[in-house]
């Protein structure tokens, strides 16, 4: 049951006597959709959204993060996020998931990413299986940067943990399919070349994501085996146009 739920039937009835009064004076107040200006390396965001902290299957990669503000984005992102994360639970049910930094509420800057500046940039944490191969949440503190600072080898290890290649390849698989529902396209995605080759080889989508997701072909500025990166597009505003207020 979520919040509002809990809410609803926890108010005394003196205080909303009627159900349709109940329903009127208690239902929360959803943001305006979101807008964003310029592009993902040079953009800024109005009316931004934040993910939740968790959900049946998901969690943020740190609560000082989410606490810092650092887990903010469009609108139609957040609900394709959720989308994807929901059909997960259905067809991987015992699998656990991460989302890393995505960005302000209100875009802009957000060191140390070149991009993630108008809502529309995700970083998701590498799923893994523990030494009992049970799916487990990526370990994060401050001592690994919260997961940015761990080092996979080029198998997808490090000590008590593999990468979930096919955990990984199915939640992209969902990505892609929330992200139409949406009317969004994706504009790249950024893994580790040699992971990305494992994941389409040894994955049950490896060959359908390899045909229709734009994985970025060269190497990247920053190696991208703890988290994959993904750039969503829709059409922005200019930038000349954000309400700088």
């Amino acid at each position: 049951m979520d919040y509002f739920m809990k809410r609803l039937f926890a108010i005394h009835f003196h205080a909303c006597p009627h159900l349709l009064a109940v329903l009127l004076s208690c239902m929360p107040v959803f943001a305006e959709a979101s807008t964003c200006y310029g592009s993902v390396a040079n953009g800024r965001l109005s009316d931004g959204v934040q993910l939740p902290t968790s959900g049946d299957n998901f969690l943020a990669y740190s609560l000082v993060g989410v606490e810092l503000g650092r887990t903010y984005v469009h609108s139609r992102v957040r609900q394709t996020v959720l989308d994807a994360y929901a059909e997960l639970q259905k067809t991987m049910p015992d699998k656990t998931f991460v989302y890393g930094e995505t960005g302000f509420a209100r875009g802009g800057r957000i060191r140390p990413h070149r991009t993630h500046q108008s809502g529309l940039s995700v970083d998701f944490m590498v799923p893994v299986l523990n030494d009992a191969n049970r799916s487990v949440r990526l370990p994060s503190s401050h001592m690994n940067k919260f997961g940015y600072g761990l080092e996979f080898d080029k198998q997808g290890r490090i000590p008590g943990y593999r990468i979930d290649v096919d955990a990984m390849a199915e939640h992209l698989y969902q990505i892609a399919i929330a992200s139409r529902r949406q009317g969004l396209a994706i504009e790249r995605v950024i893994l580790d070349p040699d992971l990305m080759n494992t994941m389409f080889r040894d994955s049950r989508r490896g060959t359908a994501l390899q045909d229709t997701l734009p994985f970025m072909k060269t190497r990247p500025w920053i190696r991208h085996d703890e988290h994959y990166h993904v750039d969503f597009r829709i059409p922005c505003r200019p930038l000349r146009d954000y309400p700088d207020k």
